[in-house]
């Protein structure tokens, strides 16, 4: 396809494009204003004409589908990143997201230089029983040669209807043989509780780790939670780890504070263009605990719904919340039907916590010339009151109760881990152990650390740090300047003392390193569940949650004003 909108500018080919989309795809708009009802249909009408044009007399055979998505993608660019239009191609990737089901294998992939290869394997899923491996490298599917083809195309081949077979041609990690494994395909369900068990020094404390809000997973929360009670005399607190959580159903988050606050409260409200829409969301169930002390873990990636759950356990003085900002999304979207099996997920309304504040961190109304999206600014932020009258704030996300600052990853953590490094040498490790020592129980020797410094070396592993970028640009800059020569002698000597060592990098960064290393390796031998159980062996938030449970009187203290 040879047409482009480049010609016009971003908000005009946004505009025009999609609103002339809308026409071809027989949208119906509603609108109350006369001009403005005006202006759309004489838009639509030009598109709609403008559409006809290009198809009858362009110099190429244009492509419809692909017009139409370039113009709806282009008008919705202009709105907010959570509206999109879903063609059927993409129906079943949307339909994983929000409810954690799909027909496929069990896999995830990763590009991997010029190669595809196995990800993260699901546990009881058709890909483990098969036996392939995370680090296998995929060549075929169904005949069809996979090489030189995206992940998503590949992804697309594996998917399918439950109870059909897929043959899986694969480079074996541990082999070095090509294989072909048929597979049946299956309903894969994730659980959205992947790990749930005892904590704390007495093992009195419930841990619970929720990843998204799909159908039915406070039932989950609940059921995990009573099976823990079971297995120790008096559950003491609850540890609800909202960590990386995006989100999900509104009412799945209605549904889980409805567990520790009683049935009738006030948990989220929204409002909307449509007034008719706006509603209130109380607890209609009889709850699970309204006594026992909870924190919430959040960070940078709890959005959406993880943040209804820690707003509002925060505004009724129901949970301490511990850890970093949320990502700050006060936005409702719902699905509307297109036709042709097409959707439209667009965002209908804001939702309130019981203080009334609204967390939504980003002005999608407001763009500066070039399109950018800006933060709320502070004085636009409003200050509410908890039910105990501590102070929060709206605008800005989640603030923490309690703050535990999370380290950022080094330029080398970053680059063993862009590299693959971390995920191919524990694929050697997989390779040359039958198997290790259960989840939480497992760590790395100092004599796998020097293995894994070998591995580096054979892979002449390199990166680059700030000091190197700074010095490059001092560079420059003296080079333009024309004074570099006369200081070519000093640059040398601190060239030489900023050389970095790998290895003493490395062994600086020993424990954060082991750490990765060790997560990665879990999940060879237990899968998600034992990445997870790994990950808490060295983990700030978790201490922190568990430590302050164990101090009822801190706790309180932070719940009161």
């Amino acid at each position: 396809m040879k047409f482009s909108f480049k010609t016009m500018t971003r908000r005009s080919r946004g505009f025009v494009a999609g609103l002339g989309c809308a026409a071809v795809m027989g949208l119906f708009i509603q609108g109350k204003d006369t001009d403005t009802m005006f202006e759309i249909s004489k838009n639509l009408d030009v598109f709609s004409a403008l559409f006809r044009e290009l198809n009858g007399y362009y110099v190429d055979p244009i492509e419809p589908g692909k017009l139409v998505k370039v113009g709806v993608d282009a008008m919705l660019a202009e709105l907010d990143p959570y509206t999109n239009y879903i063609t059927e191609s993409d129906v079943e990737d949307y339909e994983f997201q929000t409810t954690g089901k799909y027909g496929g294998i069990g896999t995830t992939l990763q590009k991997r230089s010029d190669d595809i290869v196995i990800g993260e394997i699901y546990e009881n899923t058709p890909a483990m029983r098969a036996g392939l491996h995370p680090g296998d490298i995929l060549l075929g599917v169904d005949n069809q040669d996979v090489r030189n083809r995206s992940v998503e195309a590949i992804s697309q081949l594996l998917k399918g209807s439950a109870g059909t077979s897929v043959a899986v041609k694969v480079k074996d990690a541990f082999t070095g043989n090509e294989v072909v494994k048929m597979v049946t395909r299956e309903q894969i369900a994730l659980s959205s509780v992947p790990y749930a068990g005892l904590a704390g020094s007495g093992k009195d404390m419930a841990y619970v780790k929720l990843t998204q809000f799909t159908p039915d997973c406070a039932r989950q929360v609940r059921h995990a939670l009573d099976s823990l009670k079971g297995k120790t005399p008096a559950l003491k607190g609850v540890v609800l780890d909202l960590r990386g959580n995006p989100g999900g159903l509104l009412d799945e988050a209605v549904n889980l504070c409805n567990l520790f606050i009683d049935r009738g409260q006030l948990v989220v409200s929204t409002k909307g263009k449509m007034e008719d829409w706006d509603k209130e969301f109380r607890t209609n169930n009889a709850p699970w605990n309204t006594e026992i002390p909870v924190t919430v873990l959040i960070n940078g990636s709890s959005a959406s719904a993880s943040e209804i759950v820690a707003g509002t356990m925060q505004d009724l003085d129901r949970g301490v919340v511990i850890g970093e900002k949320s990502y700050g999304k006060g936005l409702v979207q719902i699905t509307r039907r297109l036709g042709y099996n097409a959707q439209l997920k667009l965002t209908t309304a804001r939702y309130y916590t019981p203080s009334g504040r609204c967390i939504q961190q980003l002005d999608y109304t407001h763009r500066s010339a070039d399109g950018k999206v800006s933060n709320i600014p502070d004085s636009l932020k409003k200050t509410y009151k908890t039910t105990a009258g501590r102070l929060v704030k709206s605008g800005g996300g989640v603030e923490p109760d309690v703050r535990v600052k999370d380290s950022i990853p080094s330029r080398l953590i970053v680059a063993l881990y862009t590299k693959g490094l971390f995920f191919d040498w524990a694929t050697q490790f997989n390779k040359e152990h039958k198997t290790i020592a259960a989840p939480g129980q497992f760590a790395l020797t100092d004599a796998d650390f020097d293995a894994f410094n070998s591995y580096l070396d054979r892979k002449d592993f390199r990166y680059r740090t700030q000091a190197d970028d700074l010095f490059d640009s001092l560079q420059a800059v003296t080079t333009r300047a024309g004074t570099y020569t006369a200081a070519k002698g000093e640059f040398t000597a601190l060239g030489n003392k900023l050389a970095h060592d790998k290895r003493t990098d490395l062994n600086r960064q020993k424990t954060e390193i082991k750490r990765l290393l060790e997560g990665e390796i879990a999940s060879r031998y237990y899968y998600q569940k034992g990445r997870l159980i790994q990950d808490l062996r060295n983990d700030p938030d978790y201490d922190k949650a568990v430590s302050l449970l164990e101090q009822p009187a801190e706790y309180r203290k932070i719940l009161k004003k």
